[in-house]
């Protein structure tokens, strides 16, 4: 047995099923040797608590050996699980059940797995570190399949990172219903980020590079502008296209500033991994 799945007996029942069940979930599973579905319904919560990693409290009953406890708990059919929360039975089911149904029942009373991600993400946050938040929030929205409520923490530290074109693409992802205050209050954050953006300096040399096109070392002065800014993929498309036509500008310089971009924005970070295949096909 291990710290999340338990024999049960009379020694320990009141421990693990009342008192624990204050502290997370416990699962109590009654069965018995003879019983043929209990055999094919206990390796599925086995699996499950082990997935769990002590979330929740697998209790294992043998129903033949304790039957006072089973009979307490009122269990007249085997198997049976219930789920023990706060000293009370809140949920359970009688009878096989598919590892789907048992997943969906478990959700209710369960910390979702990305939940510690978002925790980070957010205490990341409020020590203002909005870049370091980042990558775990990202990790956190793709693993719930893009719930809204992470997805609207992912774009603040998105807009407050200056990764103003990503929140732009996230929220334009946005579905109608959705469009709710919160949704509303990061889209004027990320209109009043872009203005801010756009410093005289940024803007003198736009028009610099409106002008003359070809020029190289406009174009790599607007590009760290950009960086500088946090505006990472103008600036980084600005150093691709330098290199582009001329791979050794600046005795290097334009490669360097990309690789050192590419490598401020963190390990599997996706526009870092964009560049970084640019920059191959480059190369290569």
């Amino acid at each position: 047995m291990t710290d999340y799945i338990v024999n049960i007996d009379e020694t320990n029942a009141s421990a693990l099923l009342i008192e624990e069940s204050h502290k997370r979930p416990v699962v109590v599973d009654f069965w018995a040797e003879w019983c043929e579905p209990c055999k094919v319904l206990m390796p599925l919560l086995e699996k499950i608590a082990t997935e769990y990693q002590g979330a929740f409290l697998l209790a294992k009953v043998n129903a033949d050996e304790q039957q006072d406890i089973a009979q307490q708990l009122g269990v007249r059919n085997l198997p049976t699980v219930m789920v023990i929360q706060g000293g009370q039975p809140v949920d359970g089911f009688s009878g096989a059940q598919t590892e789907s149904f048992i997943r969906e029942m478990l959700a209710k009373y369960l910390p979702k797995p990305w939940d510690a991600l978002v925790q980070t993400g957010l205490e990341a946050m409020e020590r203002g570190e909005f870049n370091e938040a980042l990558m775990p929030l990202r990790q956190a929205w793709t693993d719930s399949q893009q719930s809204h409520d992470i997805t609207m923490t992912y774009a603040h530290a998105l807009i407050e990172s200056l990764r103003l074109d990503e929140a732009e693409a996230l929220l334009k992802g946005v579905r109608k219903a959705d469009q709710d205050a919160a949704y509303e209050q990061l889209q004027a954050q990320l209109d009043i980020k872009r203005e801010a953006a756009k410093s005289p300096e940024i803007e003198a040399l736009e028009q610099q590079l409106a002008t003359n096109p070809d020029d190289l070392d406009v174009c790599y002065q607007l590009g760290v502008q950009y960086i500088d800014t946090g505006l990472f993929r103008d600036g980084m498309e600005h150093f691709v296209s330098i290199l582009r036509k001329d791979l050794n500008h600046g005795d290097g310089a334009a490669k360097r500033m990309l690789l050192e971009s590419i490598a401020s924005l963190g390990k599997g970070d996706p526009l870092a991994v964009e560049y970084q295949r640019k920059l191959y096909s480059l190369l290569h």
